[in-house]
């Protein structure tokens, strides 16, 4: 059965970070027509908060289901790793996404086998240690399957590289995806836009995660207009799911 990409699109929640409280995100993504949260620590941290069960739930009641965490450091603190892994067990994810500090590819691989949670290695870009293609290739080619890449369309772009070529590259170890769009200015500082209206060719980068039947964490980022993101945001959305279905 072919995956469902339009009804499994989340939002990452620091697209809500100017929204305090998780009654106003569970509000805001209404407000954009989805119901799927990737959480972050805008809004919770795993690792210093204990109440898991409590803050999921509060979503489920407000009908929204918490589709991945991240991005969280992975690093040779197990107790704080480990808490991240905790938090997505009781959630129900499959995927946690990460970063790597002193020896989290490690922490993050032997934690990925023992809760059975895939680990996504997050691009950021090419001031991010993890940005650059030679050293994701470096970090997947050192540990097991149970760690992939999270594929953050901007900031591959940001490292200048084409996010489709990325994909075909990495695409059995492509765990999640944050479907996000940049413009950038002469200088090279990078400007969030509606997805399809900057740099990423958002038809074609769809077309393949249909291809391969694309069945990972699915999430969707917009981080301007901190104050009033939800018209950018649902306009995300939108442009997203008629793209999906002219495909």
């Amino acid at each position: 059965m072919a995956s469902d990409l339009a009804g499994s699109l989340g939002i990452q929640s620091w697209c809500f970070r100017g929204f305090k409280s998780h009654e106003g995100v569970i509000k805001a993504l209404k407000d954009c027509g989805v119901s799927r949260l990737e959480l972050s620590g805008a809004h919770y941290n795993p690792a210093k908060e204990t109440n898991h069960k409590e803050i999921i739930d509060l979503y489920r009641k407000g009908g929204i289901t918490i589709s991945a965490y991240g991005v969280c450091l992975m690093s040779n603190d197990e107790a704080r790793s480990r808490a991240y892994f905790e938090f997505a067990k009781a959630a129900g994810n499959k995927v946690l996404n990460v970063a790597f500090g002193e020896g989290g590819r490690e922490m993050a691989d032997r934690l990925a086998e023992e809760y059975g949670i895939k680990a996504a290695l997050h691009n950021h870009g090419r001031k991010d240690e993890n940005g650059p293609v030679w050293r994701i290739e470096e970090h997947l080619a050192k540990s097991s399957a149970n760690v992939g890449l999270c594929l953050d369309t901007a900031w591959m772009m940001d490292s200048g590289e084409d996010p489709i070529a990325i994909a075909k590259k990495f695409k059995d170890r492509i765990y999640a995806v944050h479907v996000k769009d940049f413009i950038f200015q002469r200088n090279g500082k990078p400007e969030d836009v509606v997805v399809g209206e900057g740099n990423l060719d958002l038809k074609a980068f769809l077309a393949f995660l249909k291809e391969i039947d694309f069945g990972g964490v699915f999430t969707l980022e917009f981080e301007g207009d901190i104050n009033d993101p939800v018209p950018a945001t649902r306009k995300c959305v939108e442009v997203v799911r008629k793209t999906l279905a002219a495909l």
